[in-house]
């Protein structure tokens, strides 16, 4: 490439505030690494390096799986590829390994673009940006969706970071997921129905160690602060390293993911899995938190990552 090197994941973006750091990537409009000074509140990926497992990506027009990649909407079957072929499943969207353009940029803040043209299996338009912001407080993230065509078109969002405390595996950590409802998956990681999480090995609302918990688990009915936020808390206990990724009111689920999975043995476990989603896995067919965009109209949601009083 003529004027920059090469790099898989395009433009590097660096934001700073105080000793914030964050790198916003153009392949995907992802967020590939956020620090405090020495400390690294997420297991990102090098600057040499492919994004693996979805980490920093967004995924959009849909979180997580759709069983066989089809859909019907308004009375319209669509048929979509199968993104997990393993499991004849699309997963995460179609915008994670597109493009997407620079449309504001400070210092703190940058403002990310891509417009999703209709394709087969979506046939509909969307004008999308995702702004990342740092502050005294942390990270924020915000995405908004603006349909551009001339029909109505399903919608869901999410995001796939994930969080580190810096140790080589999750098991002694303090894990505290403010949910009381939670999505049982059969082996092609689709929900089979919402169920309490009272009595089950998914229940972290009273914080506790992870311990050997294989984690790839869905969530709602989620416990709210006062100020609206859903907060996922991850700390090493004895008033060690704390994280803390909130969400706010238009994302009603969360998936937590303890990196069984990750394609690269060495980093299971390491980093967890901490998603925030508009809909449910699976919403193009059951419709569950599923939003309908009507012509003209938009849709934000927000999250963020609050690194603790230890980083900031």
């Amino acid at each position: 490439m003529s004027g920059r090197s090469f790099t898989p994941s395009g433009q590097q973006i660096e934001l700073a505030h105080g000793e914030q750091r964050a790198t916003v990537v153009e392949v995907g409009g992802a967020l590939r690494t956020y620090s405090v000074g020495a400390r690294e509140i997420l297991d990102g990926y090098g600057p040499g390096e492919q994004c693996t497992a979805a980490r920093g990506q967004s995924l959009i027009p849909w979180p997580n799986r759709l069983e066989d990649g089809a859909y019907l909407f308004e009375d319209q079957e669509h048929q979509l590829a199968l993104s997990e072929p393993e499991k004849h499943n699309a997963i995460h969207g179609l915008v994670r390994w597109c493009n997407w353009s620079v449309a504001e940029r400070e210092d703190h803040r940058v403002v990310m673009v891509h417009r999703l043209h209709p394709q087969p299996g979506y046939p509909f338009a969307l004008d999308l940006s995702i702004a990342y912001s740092l502050s005294a407080a942390g990270l924020r993230v915000t995405t908004t969706a603006t349909n551009v065509g001339p029909t109505p078109c399903p919608y869901g969002a999410g995001a796939h970071p994930y969080l580190t405390l810096g140790t080589d595996l999750l098991d002694d950590a303090t894990l505290a997921i403010p949910a009381s409802t939670w999505l049982p998956a059969d082996e092609r990681g689709l929900p089979l129905r919402e169920q309490p999480v009272d009595g089950t090995p998914c229940d972290f609302r009273a914080a506790r160690t992870i311990g050997s918990a294989q984690l790839d688990t869905g969530y709602t009915d989620l416990l709210r602060d006062r100020d609206g936020l859903a907060r996922v808390e991850l700390s090493a206990g004895g008033g060690g390293r704390t994280v803390a990724l909130w969400l706010d009111e238009a994302h009603p689920y969360l998936m937590v993911f303890t990196g069984d999975s990750v394609p690269e043995p060495e980093r299971r476990r390491r980093g967890l899995g901490v998603e925030p989603m508009t809909c449910a896995p699976n919403a193009l067919r059951s419709g569950a938190g599923l939003r309908v965009l009507d012509p003209g109209s938009s849709f934000t949601g927000s999250w963020g990552i609050e690194p603790g009083a230890d980083a900031l």
